[in-house]
């Protein structure tokens, strides 16, 4: 075994992580490539010609096709069932509880790293790698994930959920580099046919990215349950109908078919009931949040019980000033100043102290400033 140690290396076939495995091999690490099998287009329809995701054949044959070129083991794990129980289904349930989802973070937290670590102990690796943008390093006892160098890739968002004894094993090649170093890279290792890949944007087991469509097939009878209800105002006139409550989402401006002389959005949600509130951007606007399932990431608490953080609320937030309190064993509340827009129940959180992840959580009320309580 290299000297260095031996690393299971997650593997989707795409440009960042075939890098990611070819540094680590060049760098002196007995590498194992491994790619996990996730979903497959019977199990949730709507194929689609665009070869951007993993868990295509074209995919898997990419990855081991690297693994043989750079002399390494490669191996497939068929994780569908798991990944089926702990992300598509949660996907659903938000979906029809109002909520919106954010299947990246629960893949990260319950099933990838899990999954990843489980393999590696059976094939004596200390470490796992994967090809996020993200950085992770030991202080004062705990491990400590940060942005990655590249600010328009950073993925540290949707890593707050990982544990510390994940991250303890855990390495991130790519943490320093910015995408078109990778991309140059790819070429310099010889790796042609992944370099110039192009990213994947949608949700990896929605390929056609209509989440209404995967909605309707995954639900018996969901457009008759919930055809016909209402929109209204913010002072609950009815404006018009809609199609079901789960196929919109707090903040949406597209696809309401509503002639109100003025852009609207929707505002809130109401499962029970299927009215969705619709108001102006303004009406979007909110000051504190709670979140819960929280992971105190960096110290393991958050210091003095309350602390300034830049807030994060969505995948791709550049974040914004905010207050941090821990509320409850498993609760904390952000408090943003300057009010943030679309704040939705199902996406999560995550509290940076400069670049690096101090918590987050899976919000779970909003406090609008017309003083009207949302909660999912």
């Amino acid at each position: 075994m290299s000297s260095k140690g031996r690393v299971l290396v997650a593997m989707s076939g795409g440009v960042d992580s075939s890098v990611a495995a070819v540094m680590l091999k060049e760098q002196g690490y007995d590498v194992i490539g491994i790619t996990m099998k996730t979903w497959d287009y019977s199990r949730v329809g709507g194929k689609s010609d665009k070869e951007t995701g993993c868990c295509t054949i074209e995919s898997m044959n990419d990855a081991r096709e690297i693994a043989v070129k750079y002399g390494f083991k490669h191996f497939i794990v068929d994780i569908r069932d798991e990944f089926g129980d702990w992300v598509i289904d949660r996907f659903v349930e938000d979906y029809m509880s109002g909520r919106t989802p954010n299947p990246c973070v629960l893949c990260n937290t319950h099933i990838k790293w899990a999954a990843l670590l489980r393999r590696a102990d059976n094939l004596g690796c200390e470490f796992i790698a994967t090809g996020h943008y993200a950085n992770v390093r030991e202080e004062n006892g705990r491990y400590v994930i940060s942005r990655g160098l590249d600010p328009r890739k950073d993925q540290s968002y949707a890593l707050w959920g990982v544990e510390q004894k994940h991250l303890a094993r855990t390495k991130f090649p790519l943490g320093s580099y910015e995408k078109t170093e990778i991309r140059d890279l790819a070429e310099e290792f010889g790796l042609n046919k992944v370099a110039d890949k192009p990213d994947s944007y949608e949700i990896c087991f929605v390929p056609d990215d209509d989440y209404r469509r995967f909605l309707k097939d995954r639900v018996d009878g969901l457009e008759e349950r919930v055809k016909g209800g209402k929109f209204v105002d913010q002072d609950g006139n009815i404006v018009g109908e809609h199609e079901g409550y789960p196929f919109y989402t707090i903040g949406q401006r597209r696809g309401l078919d509503l002639a109100m002389g003025k852009r609207v959005y929707v505002t809130n949600i109401n499962p029970d009931t299927n009215v969705i509130t619709i108001g102006e951007k303004k009406d979007l606007v909110s000051t504190t949040c709670k979140a819960k399932n929280v992971n105190l990431s960096k110290y393991g608490e958050v210091p003095g019980g309350e602390m300034e953080v830049t807030g994060a609320i969505r995948y791709n937030d550049d974040g914004a000033i905010g207050h941090l309190r821990q509320t409850g064993d498993d609760e904390i509340e952000v408090t943003f100043p300057t009010g943030r827009e679309a704040i939705a129940p199902g996406q999560a959180v995550v509290c940076y102290e400069g670049n690096d992840v101090v918590a987050g959580g899976w919000i779970h009320k909003v406090n609008i400033d017309t003083d009207i309580l949302q909660e999912a």
